[in-house]
């Protein structure tokens, strides 16, 4: 099976970097993780992707050149597809055009609904009966893209926004690999 060569963004601990990664070790998995990209110099995912030998590259975002700077290591290595996995940034427009319909991202919600930050604590002050996640694609709007697939999860009497994110993570690293594999019709 030939893979596609991905590359995984980052901001935090890395738990669907490593997901990811595990299932890329699947012959069967269609694609090949190429590069780890971190927007935080501490982030705990950057030992994952160490460990597993994959490159790195932590960018500055402060800087103006942030994004042609990534873009070019991306041509390089010839990127086909980028996963955003608590990546804790908004790309630009600019960014996007030039891997449209190639980037995905994971959503600790069940989108359309509770789009941005804080979703956990949102859902439990709405009194919501579910939750879950959702990989979408990305576009100009924040998780507003083609929803790919979701996993909805029943939201317990006794859950606070931390019991809460903790049962969606363990949903995240199933449910993204899962549609990754259906984007290339496996």
């Amino acid at each position: 099976m030939v893979k596609v060569n991905s590359c995984v963004f980052i901001s935090g601990a890395g738990t669907n970097l490593s997901a990811l990664i595990k299932n890329s070790r699947n012959y069967n998995f269609p694609i090949n993780i190429r590069l780890v990209v971190s927007n935080k110099k501490n982030a705990a995912g950057l030992k994952i992707a160490k460990k597993f030998s994959i490159p790195l590259k932590i960018i500055d975002t402060n800087s103006s050149l942030f994004e042609v700077n990534i873009l070019n290591e991306i041509r390089k290595r010839k990127i086909n597809l980028i996963c955003l996995a608590g990546y804790m940034r908004i790309l630009s427009k600019n960014f996007i055009k030039n891997f449209k319909g190639k980037i995905l991202n994971i959503h600790p919600s069940l989108l359309p609904k509770y789009k941005g930050l804080n979703t956990h604590e949102r859902v439990i002050k709405n009194n919501e009966k579910y939750s879950g996640c959702t990989v979408h694609y990305v576009n100009y709007k924040l998780d507003s893209g083609k929803i790919i697939l979701q996993k909805k999860i029943i939201i317990k009497k006794n859950d606070t926004p931390k019991t809460l994110a903790r049962r969606v993570l363990i949903e995240e690293h199933k449910l993204y690999p899962k549609a990754i594999s259906k984007i290339f019709n496996l």
